[in-house]
């Protein structure tokens, strides 16, 4: 398994105007300085795609969400994040970020991965997918009340032998993973409040990796869960979906 834990963050930002800078710091600045760190295996970061080109499922709390950013971190994690944590406040008082005005955190948390998958055209394996060149990703984010109860395992198994395989063989989508919720990020040094009050496994997402056209192949993902969901044995109603969208890859200087 590429890491034994992995960091999500969803963000928006009040004022569509800071768009630019904040990709500029994030891309040129944050996002170099946590890879160079040896126990941070890979991190990324993607941009929501225009509705209503893809439709969505958003809770109220997640409905303005932007960005979606992710970080692997490698063995020992707790070693790896404390020194993550560190880099951090080392930025605060460069002045450098990561307090950035205008920033939205609807989500920062830590999650285990479950289980990883390729589709068999891109010949290398989930633990490679994430240093695979993408054009973007479909992230769903589910609450289960229950994470433990016999429905949940049922709709777990309904994704990993029924639902995962249908959207492997998509045009445009090379793999994915999912993952179950630990724990929020509790900053060490700096003032970032709890932004989730969830018990471990009561979050589940599932990330899939784009090689496609995001919003084409997002819209198929949406029309293959519609088709698998509408048959009479499908468990689609166990979980609350709070965030279900498809984003795109940030490309330096072109986005910006």
């Amino acid at each position: 398994m590429i890491s034994d834990l992995a960091f999500f963050s969803f963000v928006g930002l009040d004022d569509p105007s800071l768009h630019g800078a904040y990709n500029r710091w994030h891309q040129l600045d944050h996002r170099p300085e946590n890879l160079a760190l040896p126990g941070v295996a890979w991190g990324d970061r993607w941009m929501r795609v225009p509705e209503p080109a893809t439709p969505s499922k958003i809770d109220p709390a997640f409905e303005g969400t932007d960005f979606v950013a992710m970080y692997w971190f490698r063995s020992p994690v707790d070693e790896s994040v404390a020194e993550w944590d560190r880099l951090g406040e080392a930025s605060f008082q460069w002045g450098r970020g990561p307090i950035i005005p205008g920033v939205e955190r609807h989500l920062l948390a830590f999650f285990r991965p479950v289980k990883g998958y390729s589709a068999p055209r891109v010949l290398v394996g989930p633990d490679v997918l994430p240093y695979r060149p993408n054009r973007g990703i479909d992230i769903t984010l589910t609450r289960y009340a229950q994470p433990h109860c016999l429905e949940a395992h049922r709709s777990f198994g309904w994704e990993d032998t029924l639902l995962m395989p249908e959207l492997l063989e998509l045009d445009g989508v090379a793999g994915g993973w999912t993952f179950s919720f630990s724990h929020a990020q509790r900053h060490t040094t700096l003032p970032f409040a709890d932004t989730v009050m969830h018990q471990p496994g009561e979050l589940r997402i599932r990330l899939l990796y784009l090689d496609g056209e995001p919003e084409q192949t997002g819209a198929a993902v949406r029309e293959t869960e519609r088709r698998l969901g509408a048959e009479a044995d499908a468990p689609t109603q166990v979980g609350e979906v709070l965030f279900a969208s498809t984003l795109s890859t940030i490309v330096p200087w072109r986005d910006w």
